[in-house]
């Protein structure tokens, strides 16, 4: 065995075991989309699997709409490249118009753009709290919370998902011992679809005098009157110290935002390694999440069905014997096993629906499960066959 053959051997390894225990991912190759359809495979499929809540990101008439208003629109705000950092170069004017927007739609709070959702929570959280702090963590939080919260140096309490009893006793013993708390939790948890009790995270952290960090990733675009998700809804205006949200997922765009004190925003500016030290994002990005954030805000109608879909969806799920928790348009069908998991999928595949098996360690060992992400241009009638098709797995 040649040398290179040997330092590979381990990676081989480990890849056969992955292998056998059905967890092992690989990259499909999406051959295009068509709104709520894709083609994989040769295969034209409903998408089950994307982020894309309202149909931006795939609607063809939309694509349009704004590529005709940035063909109009001055070089700089077309460019594919920024070139440098915000605080170097790439600092372009469509940053100002757009945090300008989100802040307003905010209710003034300062507003501060972001590479990717993962840079935000991997930056912003390591920014605001360290060595001598204490960051409470939900057990479900997605893994950017996670990597952020390792990368602090803070200590780290993990509390069971939405126990919130059990972090207000791990403030209770521990807050005293530390300089500053940090509260973090999803707003709409991504692989279990429930939410978060704002309301009691927010009278938590105002007894313990600790921020509050709520990731409303999977509930921007889809949850309040405008789209702008459950604090807004649910909180007052200043109950979340701050929230983050995404041009990813329900917008169709790319990148994210923080909404926060302008002092806060500052701070980040001056501490925050992901914002300090990544290319910014291209000028013609930030012209379509501009013109996304204000499209979603009028689009009321789509979220109304949406979430009324998914709720009829997971009745029939559950009335069919599954395990189908949450209450948004996230759907899990918790299936525990993976081979199991990966089973389900490709029956769902051969039915004509594009849904793959979800695994640890993205989800909890034993809790292998589908993900149906519903979309709000998919018709009820489209998705009830999935019921009856699951039952392939019982």
């Amino acid at each position: 065995m040649s040398r290179s053959d040997e330092r590979l051997r381990p990676f081989r390894e480990g890849l056969e075991a992955i292998e056998a225990g059905g967890g092992r991912r690989v990259l499909w190759n999406i051959q295009s989309r068509e709104g709520k359809h894709l083609t994989v495979n040769g295969r034209r499929l409903i998408d089950l699997s994307s982020n894309d809540y309202l149909g931006l990101a795939s609607d063809a008439e939309t694509a349009r709409e704004f590529f005709t208003r940035l063909a109009e629109a001055p070089l700089s705000r077309r460019s594919m490249g920024s070139g440098a950092s915000r605080l170097l170069s790439g600092n372009s004017a469509g940053y100002a118009d757009l945090e300008a927007e989100i802040s307003s739609a905010y209710g003034g709070r300062a507003a501060l753009v972001f590479a990717s959702g993962y840079h935000a929570n991997t930056g912003i959280i390591p920014a605001l709290v360290e060595k001598g702090d204490i960051i409470l963590s939900d057990r479900l939080n997605h893994a950017s919370i996670i990597d952020g919260a390792r990368l602090s140096g803070a200590e780290r309490a993990v509390f069971g998902h939405r126990d919130y009893d059990e972090a207000e006793a791990i403030l209770s013993t521990r807050r005293a011992k530390s300089r500053r708390a940090l509260i973090a939790t999803e707003s709409i948890f991504s692989m279990d679809g429930d939410a978060a009790d704002l309301s009691r995270l927010a009278e938590i952290a105002r007894r313990y005098d600790a921020l509050l960090y709520v990731d409303e990733a999977h509930a921007v675009g889809v949850f309040g009157e405008r789209g702008l998700g459950l604090c807004i809804r649910n909180l007052s205006e200043e109950g979340a110290d701050v929230i983050v949200g995404t041009f990813g997922k329900a917008l169709g765009g790319h990148g994210a935002f923080a909404v926060t004190d302008p002092v806060i925003r500052d701070w980040i500016i001056n501490r925050c390694r992901t914002f300090i030290f990544s290319t910014a994002l291209p000028p013609a990005i930030l012209e379509w999440n501009r013109f996304a954030f204000n499209r979603m805000q009028q689009m009321n109608e789509h979220r109304r069905r949406l979430l009324e879909n998914a709720a009829a969806l997971r009745r029939a799920v559950i009335e069919a014997g599954f395990d189908a928790p949450g209450a948004s348009q996230i759907l899990p069908v918790i299936l525990g096993g993976n081979h199991r998991a990966v089973r389900a999928a490709e029956i769902l595949r051969e039915e004509g629906y594009f849904v793959l098996p979800i695994r640890p360690p993205t989800v909890p060992e034993g809790s292998a499960r589908l993900r149906l992400s519903l979309r709000s241009d998919i018709d009820l009638d489209e998705v009830l066959a999935i019921p009856q098709a699951l039952k392939r797995v019982l």
